[in-house]
């Protein structure tokens, strides 16, 4: 581990700058856990401090850990997975970005160590999760807000625990808020191989909902086929063969699905709109081709097909009650609603029942964490990068 002399140096004028950067007068819940102590415990953390190619702006650095303040909880981190959208937030590119300089991670799970006088709503030892974006979890240890926090069962796996908040809320909003789905419906989705894809097909399998599951072709396809089959897929077909027309016989045996769920955008997004039924629906929670989602005129007045998207902050914004909805940086700020509380129930009853897995994963001790950023961005992903702190 090293520090650098540049940070050393700067750190007491960036911290300070940090904790005072309000949106509106609030301030992100973390930002106590980012604040020089000086009789703090030493923390590791990874840290970047401008926007560019994670590889080369995020760092390993020594950082002070803020005294507990009455409402304050002490959190020992133990896994925290590299997300896309962690991999955009340090790029800079998406829709929620935190005052620099920052701690990356959106998602993982710690213990609690010890928690201030007015904390009621945990206790040493328990299990918990983030309840909003930009919290800094990559990093040994911190100092959160208790309102930023949610508690989960300890006897579910640290895996499932680590990826439960983000991929598998998503999937299971997007099955439930845009189509009246009943048992026996199907569903088609690209993305499926990602964290976002092995969750709709477990939960939609929980649910009784039949997937038609695209993928890109690659070497290990058979594999591939064989492990999302062993989740609950009942079709795994090629982006190539989404574009014949033997598609038709998959629609011999099941309905023509009423919802689509589009994780990639371009041409993919485009077929998956060709084999929705008429009237349904195409959600869109991400675009990793990068290429605009584009839809035929005939599909839009002949079959009346709508499109949609998704974005698990917005939600969690837009079932926070209170003026903190309007403000710029509420995803830092609100605190976890009754419903995003019941909805980690739910994923957690799943978890228990053997009906919802973590997605397949790579465990990286922290201080390799150039190596699996630079695998978290490689094509074909076979796994999910978790940091083991």
């Amino acid at each position: 581990m090293w520090v650098c002399a540049l940070w050393e140096a700067r750190a007491p004028a960036l911290l300070r700058r940090r904790r005072l950067l309000p949106a509106r007068g609030l301030r992100p819940p973390a930002a106590a856990s980012f604040s020089a102590s000086a009789e703090g415990s030493r923390v590791r953390a990874l840290v970047y401090g401008h926007h560019g190619h994670p590889t080369k702006v995020v760092e390993l650095k020594n950082l002070e850990l803020a005294a507990v303040g009455g409402s304050d909880v002490h959190v020992k981190m133990l896994a925290a997975p590299i997300n896309p959208s962690d991999i955009n937030m340090i790029q800079g590119n998406y829709g929620l970005l935190p005052p620099l300089p920052a701690v990356g991670g959106n998602e993982g799970v710690g213990q609690v160590v010890a928690v201030g006088s007015n904390v009621t709503g945990v206790k040493p030892g328990d299990w918990v999760i983030p309840a909003t974006a930009g919290l800094g979890t990559w990093r040994t240890e911190a100092v959160f807000s208790e309102e930023a926090l949610i508690s989960v069962p300890s006897n579910i796996p640290l895996q499932s625990a680590a990826t439960l908040g983000v991929n598998p809320c998503t999937a299971y909003r997007m099955l439930k808020d845009f189509e009246q789905l009943q048992p026996g419906d199907s569903v088609i989705q690209n993305a499926s191989n990602s964290g976002v894809g092995q969750a709709v097909i477990q939960i939609a399998a929980a649910l009784g909902l039949r997937t038609i599951n695209v993928v890109r072709d690659r070497p290990d396809l058979q594999k591939l086929t064989d492990r999302l089959k062993k989740l609950g897929a009942e079709q795994v077909v090629t982006e190539e063969e989404l574009r014949t027309h033997e598609m038709k016989n998959v629609f011999k045996d099941m309905p023509q699905p009423r919802l689509a769920l589009n994780g990639v955008g371009g041409k993919s997004s485009t077929e998956l709109l060709r084999h929705l039924a008429p009237g349904g629906t195409m959600v869109t929670y991400g675009g990793m081709a990068k290429q605009p989602v584009i839809a035929s005129v005939s599909q839009l007045i002949f079959k009346d097909l709508k499109l949609r998207g998704f974005w698990l902050s917005q939600w969690k914004k837009d079932h926070s009650p209170g003026p903190a909805a309007a403000a710029p940086l509420s995803d830092f700020l609100h605190p976890p609603t009754d419903q995003f509380k019941e909805l980690i129930l739910t994923l957690c009853d799943l978890i228990h029942r053997g009906q919802l897995t973590a997605p397949a994963c790579s465990e990286v001790p922290l201080q390799d964490y150039q190596c699996a950023l630079e695998a978290s961005m490689q094509p074909f992903l076979s796994a999910k990068q978790i940091l083991n702190m």
